[in-house]
């Protein structure tokens, strides 16, 4: 997957975002600003989760969005 579309895109892609990770708010997609490895450590903090389930969760939900 190409992280560049996914920054270029973040502004639309937030909204996916939030809805599938609820837990993020406003200001943190805003801070991420499409980066993968913010997000990423956003979604282990907010959720547990590993390095690895994170990226994966990523993954799989912006693969059919770019």
């Amino acid at each position: 997957m190409n992280w560049d579309i996914v920054k270029g895109k973040w502004q639309q892609l937030k909204g996916s975002a939030q809805e599938k990770w609820g837990e993020l708010t406003n200001d943190d997609l805003d801070q991420i600003e499409g980066n993968k490895d913010q997000l990423a450590g956003k979604l282990q903090e907010k959720y547990g989760w590993s390095k690895e389930q994170a990226e994966r969760e990523i993954d799989d939900h912006f693969s059919d969005k770019v």
